[in-house]
C-alpha cells in the first residue's frame, strides 16, 4: 500500500509540474508519449507519461529548454552537442524557477552520451585518429591517413564505415 502511496505521490508532482510548465508557456505544447524528446516538426515537448520520480522532471525540463530555445535539426555533429549543453542550461533556469532540485551528475551523465556519440564517430576507421566532419557535414576525412569516411544524420544512427582514400 506505501508503494502505491508513493507512486502516485510522483505522478502528482510530475503532472504538477507539468501544468505549472503549461501555464507558464502557453506556446509549447505537451503531448503524452513514450518517451521524452522535442519535436521541431510539430513544436511539440513529448514526455513520457508512465514515467515517475525526478529523472521524469529533469527531462521534462530539459525537454522543455530545447522548444524554448527553438532548437531545429543540426548540420555538424557538434552543434548537437552545443543544443544539448544549452537546453540542459535552460533546465537550470527552469529547476530554480519551479522549484525542482536538479542533479549536476545526471547533467554531466547525459551529455556524456553525445560526448561519446561524437568521439566515437570523429575516429578513423583506417588508423583511429580523431578527425573532423568535412563542409559537407556527411563525411569525416582523416588528417592523418586521409581517410573519408560517412556518417548517417541520425544521433542514434551507427557510423558506416564506408572508407575511400583521396
Amino acid at each position: 500500500m506505501a508503494v502505491t502511496h508513493l507512486s502516485n505521490k510522483l505522478s502528482l508532482t510530475m503532472q504538477r509540474l507539468l501544468e505549472q510548465l503549461s501555464q507558464r508557456f502557453p506556446a509549447v505544447t505537451f503531448t503524452a508519449g513514450s518517451q521524452f524528446c522535442w519535436s521541431p516538426e510539430s513544436g511539440e515537448v513529448i514526455y513520457n507519461a508512465k514515467s515517475r520520480g525526478k529523472q521524469a522532471r529533469w527531462s521534462l525540463l530539459h525537454e522543455t529548454g530545447h522548444a524554448l530555445l527553438g532548437h531545429r535539426r543540426f548540420q555538424a555533429d557538434y552543434e548537437l552537442l552545443q543544443m544539448e549543453i544549452s537546453a540542459w542550461e535552460k533546465a537550470r533556469e527552469l529547476a530554480v524557477d519551479f522549484d525542482v532540485k536538479l542533479e549536476e551528475n545526471h547533467i554531466q551523465d547525459c551529455l556524456d552520451t553525445y560526448r561519446d556519440w561524437l568521439y566515437r564517430r570523429s575516429l578513423c576507421p583506417s588508423c583511429a585518429t580523431q578527425s573532423f566532419q568535412t563542409a559537407d557535414y556527411e563525411h569525416y576525412r582523416c588528417h592523418n591517413c586521409h581517410a573519408i569516411w560517412g556518417v548517417g544524420n541520425d544521433r542514434f544512427a551507427r557510423t558506416y564505415r564506408k572508407t575511400r582514400f583521396v
